[in-house]
Order: C-alpha cells, then sequence, then structure tokens
C-alpha cells in the first residue's frame, strides 16, 4: 500500500489538465503559406523539389493521399542585411533580461512570437527544440475537434431498452443507460460567461431522463439497470499518466458514459469534539460507497491533516486522517473511479424516487480495450456480430453545441472533455473511439496545416501525459493556420482572456496585457506553458507559443517569468507610430 499525501483546504486548488476541406497545393503546404514561399524561394535553393500547382479545394482524406511531400511551415525571416525593427530589439533585450535572472535561467526555455497578419517571426529561441507542453495540447485537440465535428456537433445520451415497454408500464427486459460521449452529464450551466457555474444537483440530467422515461409510462423494469459506455473501447487512463494523477478530478478515468466530470465531492463535516466521528457527504450521493474511509475528529486549533491512499480492492481509493473540532468543514474533490457503474446506480436511485420498480442489479456494459499496433497505430477490426435491432427509446438527451463544452474545456483545462473530443473524432472519422485514432486523425490534421509530423508527439488529448512533445514552432503553425479557418474566431474565443477569465482571471491583472491576450495555459510538475493570441498596445496582431521546462519552482514564481515576457511583448512589439498630417 503506497501513500500518496493531499494536504487539503476548506476551497482546495485543482490542477492545471464534420468532414472538411482543406486548401493544399500538390506540395503540401497550406494556401495561406504558398505566396510567401514562392516570394522567398525564388533564386533560393531549396531541399526538396515541388511542382507548383493552383490551389484546389479537396476533402480531407483525398488532400492527404495527394500529397507529394511535406514542407513544414517555416515563418518567413528577413534578409540578413535587412535592418531589424527597433521594437524587436528592445523586446529581445527585455526578453534577455528576463530569461537571464538566476531562477528562470536555470529552466530550458523555448518562445516563438510571430506576427499574426504576415507570419514574420519577430523572437524565436529554441523555436524547434522538443518541450513538453503539459495543457497546450488542448489547444491541438480542440482545433481538431471543431475542424472535424463541427462547432454546432451533439453529443447523445438515451435511456433505452431491446425490449418493448408494456401499456401497463412493464418493462419486460433491461433498461440501458447508453453512453454518448458527452462531457456535460451533470448540473454545469452553459454558456460559460466567466465562471464554470452549476445549478442544482449533480444528477440534474439523469433526473430529468428518468422524468421524461416516467412521463413515456415507465413503471416496471423487470431486468437490470446497464450502463452502457461501450460506444468507446474501454481504456479509462491514457499513456503517459502518472498514478498519482488517477486519485483527483484532473485525472479522472475516460468513459463514454461520463457523470458529474468523472468527479467526487467529499466534504467533510468536523465533530463536536475530539474523537466523535465526523460526517462525510459526497456529491453525487451514488458515489458514496466508491471510497472507504477512515477519518476522526481531532483535537481544535490544528490544521487538517488528510491522505488518499490507493489499495487493492473495490474501493480502490482510501481518505484518512485529521479533521479539528471546530474547523470549517473540509472538501476535496476526486475522481470517481467507476463512473458507468455509480451513473447506473444514480439512474436507479432516481426511478425508485418516482415510483418505478427496479427488480435487476446493476451492470456495466464496457466494449473490449482498443487494438494497436507496434507504432500506435489504430488497428480497425472488422465487427462480425450481427447488428443488434433498433431499440426503443424512452428518453434522450443531446448536449450543448460543441463549441461551449470546447470552451469550458479550454477555459477551465478540463481535461476530461479534450480526451472526450480525442475519441468522438476518431468515432466519427475511424469508426473506433480510441484515443489511438484520435491521435491518428490528428496527425494527418497537423500536416495539413503545414507542421511536420516530427514537429508533434503527443499521446493524450488533455496534456496531462508526460509523454507529450511539442515544438513551439508547432504551436505557432497551428495557431496561425486555426486563425484562417472558417472556425478559427470561435476558437479564439474559446482561450482564457489576461486578468478576465479562466486560468489566466488572477494572471496579468493591472497590466498593459490585461484584456489583450487570449491564450491557453499550461501547468504540470516542472513544466510551465503559455500559448495564444495577442493584441499590443501598437496595434500589432500576434502569434506566440511558451514553454518552461525544467522547473523546480511553483505557483506564482513558475508562472512570473511567463507573464514578464507576455507584459513585454504587449508593450514594446509593434511598429512605431506614423507621424504627419492625416489624410
Amino acid at each position: 500500500m503506497c501513500l500518496e499525501p493531499y494536504r487539503a483546504t476548506s476551497s482546495p486548488a485543482s490542477a492545471e489538465g464534420r468532414p472538411y476541406t482543406i486548401i493544399l497545393n500538390a506540395g503540401g503546404i497550406p494556401a495561406f503559406a504558398m505566396n510567401r514561399f514562392l516570394a522567398r524561394s525564388i533564386g533560393c535553393k531549396i531541399r526538396t523539389t515541388v511542382a507548383i500547382v493552383a490551389a484546389t479545394a479537396l476533402p480531407f482524406s483525398q488532400a492527404m493521399a495527394a500529397r507529394h511531400a511535406l514542407l513544414a511551415w517555416r515563418a518567413p525571416a528577413k534578409p540578413a542585411h535587412a535592418a531589424v525593427r527597433p521594437d524587436v530589439v528592445k523586446f529581445r533585450a527585455r526578453a534577455q533580461a528576463i530569461l537571464g535572472a538566476s531562477q528562470a535561467g536555470r529552466s530550458f526555455w523555448g518562445v516563438l512570437v510571430a506576427d499574426r497578419d504576415t507570419g514574420e517571426t519577430l523572437y524565436a529561441l529554441n523555436p524547434d527544440h522538443f518541450f513538453t507542453p503539459a495543457s497546450n495540447a488542448k489547444l491541438i485537440t480542440t482545433a481538431l475537434a471543431l475542424a472535424i465535428l463541427g462547432p454546432d456537433y451533439r453529443f447523445r445520451t438515451a435511456l433505452e431498452s431491446q425490449s418493448p415497454l408494456g401499456a401497463d408500464g412493464r418493462l419486460a427486459g433491461d433498461l440501458i443507460l447508453a453512453g454518448g460521449g458527452d462531457p456535460d452529464l451533470s448540473n454545469r450551466v452553459f454558456p460559460y460567461a466567466g465562471k464554470s457555474e452549476r445549478e442544482g444537483p449533480p444528477e440534474k440530467v439523469l433526473a430529468e431522463l428518468a422524468d421524461a422515461a416516467v412521463a413515456r409510462g415507465l413503471r416496471e423494469v423487470d431486468g437490470a439497470i446497464v450502463a452502457d459506455d461501450s460506444l468507446f473501447p474501454y481504456d479509462p487512463y491514457p499513456a503517459g499518466w502518472s498514478v498519482g494523477d488517477l486519485f483527483f478530478d484532473y485525472g479522472a478515468p475516460v468513459s463514454a458514459l461520463d457523470f458529474n466530470d468523472n468527479i467526487v465531492s467529499v466534504t467533510i463535516f468536523p465533530g463536536a469534539r475530539a474523537g466523535v466521528a465526523p460526517n462525510v457527504a459526497t456529491k453525487p450521493t451514488a458515489a458514496a460507497d466508491g471510497i472507504a474511509r477512515e477519518i476522526v475528529t481531532g483535537p481544535s486549533g490544528e490544521a487538517p491533516d488528510l491522505a488518499v491512499v490507493r489499495q487493492p480492492g473495490s474501493n480502490f481509493l482510501l481518505l484518512r486522517g485529521i479533521v479539528p473540532a471546530g474547523h470549517a468543514p473540509v472538501k476535496i474533490d476526486l475522481a470517481m473511479i467507476a463512473p458507468a457503474r455509480t451513473a447506473a446506480l444514480a439512474l436507479r436511485q432516481l426511478l425508485e424516487a418516482r415510483g418505478v420498480r427496479a427488480h435487476g442489479d446493476i451492470q456495466v456494459r464496457h466494449a473490449p480495450p482498443p487494438h494497436t499496433t507496434a507504432s500506435s497505430e489504430p488497428v480497425i477490426a472488422a465487427d462480425l456480430a450481427p447488428p443488434a435491432p433498433d431499440p426503443v427509446i424512452l428518453a434522450e438527451h443531446s448536449s450543448p453545441p460543441l463549441l461551449e463544452s470546447v470552451g469550458l474545456a479550454n477555459k477551465i483545462s478540463q481535461n476530461l472533455h479534450a480526451e472526450l473530443f480525442l475519441r468522438a473524432v476518431g468515432r466519427k472519422k475511424m469508426g473506433v473511439g480510441s484515443s489511438a485514432a484520435g491521435l491518428a486523425l490528428e496527425r494527418q490534421f497537423m500536416q495539413s496545416a503545414g507542421i511536420a509530423d516530427q514537429d508533434v508527439a503527443l499521446s493524450d488529448g488533455s496534456g496531462l501525459s508526460r509523454d507529450d512533445l511539442v515544438t513551439p514552432r508547432a504551436v505557432v503553425s497551428l495557431l496561425l493556420y486555426a486563425a484562417r479557418q472558417p472556425w478559427g474566431r470561435q476558437f479564439r474565443s474559446t482561450l482564457p482572456i489576461a486578468g478576465v477569465d479562466g486560468t489566466l482571471e488572477d494572471r496579468l491583472r493591472h497590466t498593459p496585457a490585461a484584456g489583450r491576450i487570449e491564450a491557453k495555459t499550461g501547468a504540470t510538475d516542472h513544466v510551465r506553458a503559455l500559448s495564444g493570441y495577442a493584441t499590443t498596445l501598437r496595434g500589432e496582431h500576434l502569434v506566440f507559443a511558451m514553454f518552461r521546462n525544467n522547473d523546480a519552482l511553483h505557483g506564482v514564481e513558475a508562472t512570473a517569468p511567463l507573464d514578464a515576457l507576455a507584459t513585454a511583448m504587449i508593450e514594446t512589439l509593434g511598429p512605431a507610430p506614423k507621424h504627419g498630417k492625416n489624410r
């Protein structure tokens, strides 16, 4: 048994976790980059010979098949003899001072800043080296989801059965809760408006399904209550996730049937005096039996001392420790170990509260684990089973549009949402809702954006995996590409705004950068990242990627140099204002 200490507070913070057309030319360069490529290639030696043809609109699969070679986009650089802009010189000096400070200088840095309108590189530091991106990986996953699924895509969850509902309200077979990969089977309020708000109990959507089934006439279930998450292969934990991640909300398991973000909120109310057992409440209530507890009330005046222990058996998590008498209730968010089963149990409780008798037990229907090749490519196995007859639909729920869910994922850095987007893309395009299928499509997507396959190596959709690697150039290239897509403005709207909302709400406040940066943050152990879009005080539109790896600092000390770079970027970059008479 291994002890993983967790110091709880009254309000702990969690860790930072459709078919479309692409314009390509025969050389594999996105059309928006072609003019720059031509203008700078005449008279220059290039390593690859390409046939230049008129840009053509092709479906994604045809465009990929038609590529003769992949030339990764490289932002145009000024000729060696060209004068460097004074504002760029000033920014370089400030960047050197920031990155040369004693603590910042011990980390490994990668920075790339470019003009969003022209693609011109303004500043580069290790732009082609690999860095662990942390949650900056969500930039790639959410752009992929918007490109493949579309901003208006909706997930579907159903209450169904293979047996007809009798006139007397009796269902002779099983009642099936069929998951459709919806990340928001919860009480979350949409659209996101600066804060992640919740309204009502976490069982809100399940209660609506139960009400609809009762309104349809359901009174009795002879069979089992079945939680069916077989839409995706059973693979709850992506490669590269740490064992320590699996306890807490940011490491919740992935399932096609997700409930309350697959999170259990545990609130501990200390007893009146030392030695008295505290009261423990869980939300959702159906998850109460999934966590073992050994908690006592301690002497007043002390700090809470709680730990999460992983142990063998059905109760994987053991919460143990002391909460002092007279202390405020202590709240901890933990991962829901068996979300599909918990959802089925909650549904049964809701049905029984509405007078529906359920005679069978709780069952869970998983799909087999995914099959991959030695190189992690998905194996698409032929489905030899005869198709099941269409089920009887007793109730159905549709999610908010994908764009709203993407907005939440990027604003608050929600890991589970990103993992579900990746699997939904795989299911949509390859018929297999596995992470391997999603990652294979992601690689094709990045190549179509002009990014070399060797510049990105991801193992998950959220960035929680320690195996993930990207280059600053790849991220900037993606942001440039996304800005030119029909969904580009919507994509930008999903990013946190400096000093305003999301994971940037409390950063860069009261600085010139407040309200001028839309960017995704990233943070895991020894990693900090910030990448996105910016508009400087002089009106220049920028894209940027900043990575800090091998960093031993925490909290504000870890993010301060990135924020200083961002502020310097806003204050210094941009052509000098023109003087003279207005015309």
